[in-house]
């Protein structure tokens, strides 16, 4: 794939997020998304994780052709930003324009940079490419978690 369609793809995947996110309401964005799980907001809150962490991420593989990093601890981190007690509708804001952000620098990514090397925790080698495809996967996951009447 080359740069634009590897934003293209990204940009789909978010926009689409981000409709189906929308009519969640704030009563419903309290409940768990499922049996034992967090919260819709705290699911959306690890998103806005993700997208953070990913940024830096994919900014440093494609400035210097690789990354190399650790993992982090997820839900240490959606403990600590409470997300459970902020309203849904900042939560989305917040993720709606940290995704915007991403899509700008995944859109910017020299094309010869799409192979770099992503290290995560000392697992296998991914191409950033994949990396990305990835990212987009689990953003569908979680949103499909969140959307899902239980």
């Amino acid at each position: 794939m080359t740069t634009r369609e590897v934003a293209a793809r990204f940009h789909e995947a978010v926009a689409t997020a981000a409709g189906q996110l929308r009519v969640i309401t704030e009563e419903t964005a309290s409940q768990p998304s499922c049996p034992g799980g967090w919260l819709k907001k705290q699911e959306l809150g690890h998103l806005l994780d993700s997208a953070q962490n990913n940024h830096q991420r994919i900014a440093i593989a494609a400035l210097e052709g690789r990354y190399e990093g650790p993992t982090y601890a997820q839900n240490a981190w959606v403990d600590l930003h409470g997300y459970a007690e902020m309203p849904w509708s900042h939560l989305l804001r917040h993720w709606e324009e940290r995704n915007w952000m991403l899509g700008r620098l995944i859109a910017r990514i020299p094309e010869e940079r799409l192979s770099a090397q992503v290290i995560l925790g000392g697992g296998a080698p991914m191409r950033l490419e994949a990396w990305i495809d990835d990212y987009i996967q689990h953003l569908q996951h979680h949103v499909e978690t969140i959307t899902t009447e239980r």
